[in-house]
């Protein structure tokens, strides 16, 4: 049998069509380098995508895999359940409280961004609870939003699909607009307007619910998964003053964003989001290990300290919370990006990146908007432009653009909520290869409508 056999035979798909992966099997990655990788056949791709927007350093980093061999021979595992503890994993605590924005006190770890965002939902119900709160545990997330596939998490999403079959979203999560300006935004309407039309449509819904029953808002700097749709520079300060005025708290999830994807530490630097909670995972260690983190801020953190005194035990963490492996890992990736001024060049890079989207884009008949911010881009398909019509979402335009791409050798995503297409190479990723993810994806789209007619 061949690996791709095997793989149908026994293996269980995250995020496929079940059905067209066992008539058409896996696409086998055995090697990577950089911004390349290989597959079985021995075809090389130009990742577009940084695997899930997170292999930051780039694929077959020598120093990251001597750090994992060296911190395997030294102590590859142990718990921190009871008040046990590791080296590695108290000096990234300390690192990141000292990286993080605001006034951030504690780190708990988890494994994957899905569990850290279930966990913030767990130590906001657990601080009101605290608190003598107990009606207080609403959530409030935004359509388009996307923050994992856990029962709580996966309900946080605000993306359809993420719902269907599974019974999602939990009846405590309510949605909110997207600040996507395409759609969203009346004509006519200035950005200032749309801002205070989405600030005041969370205020009803908060006023709708009942202050005392909304406990938190969750939100990426950047949506990610949902179009990469870049908020305007003012929305966060005025979403801020909503959730203020009510005593609701703020959980930025800076998965995607954190560690430099936006050219910053973090998204919420570039946005001016001032959170409550923090969620960090993906680029805390370019993937090479997962690790997940929720920062605490010092307030939240001194009322669930006071809930020993009422309950006792905090019952809650993983058996691979605060794996020494994956904070040894996160500690030299985080050193790499340093030393080697990867945020620096990250901006660099998407600076290069938007200017060569919308070279190939911004003037095509089916493209409704190219956009990002550092290096995170996409590029939304529409039916035509004026009218703005969106494609019919059967055609599943922007699965079939990423197909051809893929067959021309560039890995994109598609972003079905959007109809759009993702960009988020590695940091490492070279000029001369953003001008082919480039021109390849704008020959693949010109491929894909030349075969539905949608050109001449």
């Amino acid at each position: 049998m061949t690996i791709e056999d095997i793989d149908k035979e026994f293996f269980f798909h995250p995020f496929t069509q079940l059905r067209e992966h066992q008539q058409h099997g896996p696409l086998t990655m055995v090697e990577g380098h950089g911004s390349t990788l290989t597959d079985t056949r021995g075809r090389t791709y130009l990742d577009a995508m940084a695997g899930l927007w997170c292999v930051n350093i780039g694929y077959g980093n020598t120093e990251m895999a001597e750090t994992l061999r060296a911190q395997t021979e030294r102590l590859p595992y142990y718990h921190t359940f009871a008040s046990m503890g590791n080296e590695p994993v108290a000096r990234l605590a300390q690192r990141l409280i000292a990286m993080a924005p605001g006034e951030m006190s504690k780190v708990f770890f988890g494994n994957s961004g899905s569990d850290a965002n279930d966990t913030q939902v767990k130590l906001v119900w657990y601080y009101n609870n605290v608190l003598g709160r107990p009606e207080k545990k609403k959530i409030i997330s935004r359509r388009r939003g996307y923050h994992g596939v856990t029962v709580m998490s996966g309900s946080l999403c605000g993306l359809p699909g993420m719902h269907a079959g599974f019974d999602l979203p939990l009846p405590m999560v309510h949605f909110v607009r997207a600040p996507h300006r395409l759609w969203e935004q009346q004509e006519g309407q200035s950005e200032e307007e749309f801002v205070r039309d989405l600030a005041d449509e969370l205020e009803r819904l908060i006023l709708a619910e009942g202050p005392e029953t909304v406990a938190a808002f969750i939100a990426e700097p950047i949506q990610a998964a949902g179009g990469v749709i870049v908020p305007p520079a003012s929305y966060f300060p005025a979403i801020q003053e909503v959730l203020r005025r009510y005593d609701v708290l703020l959980i930025a999830d800076e998965v995607v964003c954190g560690f430099g994807r936006t050219g910053d530490t973090f998204g919420s630097e570039v946005f001016g989001v001032r959170p409550d909670l923090i969620t960090v995972a993906k680029g805390i260690t370019s993937a090479y290990v997962p690790l997940s983190a929720c920062i605490v801020s010092a307030p939240v953190w001194d009322v669930i300290a006071s809930g020993a005194d009422k309950y006792g035990v905090f019952s809650h963490g993983y058996t691979y919370s605060a794996h020494p492996l994956a904070a040894a890992a996160a500690m030299t990736n985080l050193d790499i990006i340093e030393r080697d001024g990867l945020m620096r060049q990250a901006k660099a890079r998407g600076d290069h990146l938007a200017e060569r989207l919308r070279a190939e884009f911004a003037d095509h008949p089916l493209v409704g908007e190219v956009r990002g911010y550092g290096l995170l881009g996409a590029v939304e398909f529409v039916k035509s432009k004026d009218p703005l019509t969106a494609f019919d979402p059967a055609l599943k335009m922007s699965a079939a653009v990423v197909q051809r791409a893929r067959e021309l050798g560039v890995i994109s995503r598609a972003l079905p909520a959007s109809d759009s297409i993702a960009f988020s190479p590695p940091f490492v990723v070279t000029e001369d290869e953003i001008d082919e993810m480039a021109a390849l994806a704008r020959q693949a789209l010109d491929d894909v409508a030349r075969d539905l007619r949608l050109l001449p």
